[in-house]
């Protein structure tokens, strides 16, 4: 026996190293059967945490427990960026999947996720729990939404009211309610809408227990018509009436406010049963017409702004709240514009006369012209009545002619000025445009805008001259120069007539003029009278021949008289001789 000098035979140190290698081999033995029973333990399809125990390249092993395990491949672990998103030690939520070819197990933690999101939509939806999700696109009939798997959100269970531009949510991560889910089709339906019917619904609560008449509150614009602005005050609407925005003028609301503005309003009545809200917003400021009289006096100029052009004026705010009307006819002394807007833009800044105020009516009327000087009073101090000026013909009419005198400023020749004598059917007949006159002033009227002028009275009038010369009664001797069913005229003088009535000619009564009178024939009448005024003169034949036979009598008694006359001095004288004899 040999000893290996500790006191051991090499016999029993044999013994041992079999005894040793036998121990080995049982204790491998024991972890075979152990891992072997532990891999019966594992489920299929089972949702397990696990630990991570070592990170490859592509694969990521993680322990299942009892001393398993298996791998995820690494995609599945990365982030967006491509940096994987745990570490040795980092304890995970897996789907233990399947096996591989080689017998080891295949471990998934994006299945373990969407099981994790199923489980999350079924308590969500029978327990009537929110979830968030982000809406990740537009799809036909509603959006798209990611809740850890793709959901449906219908347009009518996006809000409350129908929306029209469903884009304006994607990419916002919002919450919702599920209505219904199906795990088999992989199908989910959200909504939005009673989500925010509940969070309403409690809103309203707490604004019905604090609104009252006359409170100011902050509400958020919901919805702009033209007759008002409706708000929500939180879970009720109220009604700002077009009519309650301002003290002044609001044509279109739409022009002054947008939708999701918030606004300070004030509570003008609430009828709790109906829930119905009137607001004011003009109520929060004091009425600038109760004292806009003292403000804006009569006759004052003031600085406005354009705010509105129309076809009959302009309106000019003068302060917030506050407009007046400048009539078209009050914006120029001489110019004539079609419309406003030649001239004007909305934003000018201009200064008015104050003409007129109504406080009731809220109207107050403006002139732009009378913050110049007046031309009509420059005009009628240049050309008093009786001067002469001289322009161009500008228009004809069949009334008159328009005769331009100043920039600006044309005179009228009416057509019955034109001529002492002519008969004018139209003035076209005698002038042209662009001809150059002279005429003489006969009146400015500053108040109406008038410039009378005349072209006749630059010559004597004949008229004058005419009733001088014949007295009624006076004879005179003409031409006919026309014949008409009423009577026949008679040129008494070089363009002077005068008309024989139907009923003036004659001792024989008729309807109409005897055939033995006509144009050219030279005749005498008698001068009934001369009317100035109107230029005209009533001649007679009949008075003239009554007349002529008063005179023939007279000359026949006159010439009866000397016969007898010098018949008596010759019988004297005869019998002067007989007694001489």
């Amino acid at each position: 026996m040999v000893n290996d000098g500790n006191g051991i035979s090499e016999q029993e140190a044999l013994n041992k190293s079999e005894g040793m290698k036998g121990a080995d081999k049982e204790q491998d033995m024991c972890f075979e059967e152990l891992y072997k029973q532990s891999l019966q333990d594992v489920q299929f399809g089972e949702v397990v945490t696990g630990r991570v125990v070592q990170i490859d390249n592509d694969v990521v092993m993680v322990d299942v427990g009892w001393k398993t395990e298996g791998y995820i491949p690494a995609k599945e672990l990365k982030d967006a960026q491509g940096n994987l998103s745990v570490q040795v030690g980092d304890e995970i939520e897996i789907l233990v999947d399947r096996r591989d070819s080689d017998g080891n197990l295949i471990l998934s933690k994006d299945k373990a996720a969407k099981i994790r999101v199923w489980d999350d939509i079924k308590n969500a939806c029978e327990s009537n729990l929110p979830i968030k999700g982000v809406v990740v696109g537009r799809v036909k009939g509603g959006l798209s939404v990611d809740v850890g798997i793709m959901a449906f959100l219908p347009g009518s269970q996006v809000d409350i009211r129908p929306v029209r531009d469903l884009d304006k949510y994607v990419g916002k991560t919002i919450t919702f309610n599920v209505l219904k889910y199906d795990r088999k089709r992989n199908n989910v339906v959200l909504s939005r809408r009673s989500i925010l019917e509940h969070e309403r619904e409690a809103e309203k609560k707490e604004t019905l227990a604090k609104i009252e008449e006359g409170k100011i509150l902050d509400g958020v614009i919901k919805n702009i018509t033209d007759y008002g602005i409706f708000i929500d005050l939180g879970g009720i609407d109220g009604l700002l009436h077009v009519t309650d925005i301002s003290w002044g003028r609001v044509a279109r609301p739409a022009d002054h406010f947008s939708k999701g503005d918030t606004i300070r309003v004030k509570v003008l009545s609430f009828d709790r049963e109906k829930e119905r809200v009137s607001l004011g917003l003009k109520q929060l400021a004091e009425n600038p017409w109760d004292t806009i009289a003292e403000r804006y006096p009569t006759g004052s100029i003031a600085e406005g702004r354009v705010v509105n052009l129309t076809d009959y004026g302009v309106f000019v705010e003068l302060e917030p709240g506050v407009e007046g009307l400048v009539h078209i006819s009050e914006m120029f002394w001489t110019r004539e514009i079609r419309h406003p807007s030649k001239v004007l833009s909305v934003g000018d800044v201009v200064n008015v006369m104050i003409l007129d105020i109504n406080a009731q009516t809220k109207r107050i009327s403006l002139g732009l012209k009378q913050t110049t000087a007046n031309p009509w009073e420059t005009l009628k101090q240049k050309y008093p009545e009786g001067s002469i000026v001289k322009g161009v013909i500008r228009n004809i009419t069949s009334f008159g002619i328009f005769l331009g005198v100043e920039e600006g400023i044309d005179g009228l020749i009416h057509v019955s000025d034109i001529s002492w004598k002519q008969r004018i059917n139209h003035p076209s007949d005698l002038f042209t445009k662009g001809q150059e006159i002279e005429a003489m002033v006969l009146n400015v009227d500053v108040e109406k805008e008038k410039f009378s002028l005349g072209l006749k009275q630059m010559e004597a009038n004949p008229w004058e001259a005419l009733a001088d010369k014949y007295e009624p009664g006076a004879s005179i001797r003409g031409k006919i120069t026309s014949v008409t069913d009423f009577g026949i005229f008679v040129e008494i003088e070089e363009g002077i007539e005068g008309l024989v009535h139907i009923s003036e000619l004659g001792s024989k009564k008729g309807d109409s003029v005897p055939p033995q009178y006509s144009v050219g024939d030279t005749v005498t009448a008698l001068v009934k009278s001369i009317d100035l005024k109107n230029r005209k003169v009533r001649l007679s034949f009949k008075d003239n021949e009554a007349a002529s036979d008063v005179q023939a009598v007279k000359q026949y008694i006159n010439n009866s008289e000397t016969i007898g006359s010098n018949l008596g001095k010759a019988l004297a004288d005869i019998k002067i001789l007989e007694v001489k004899k």
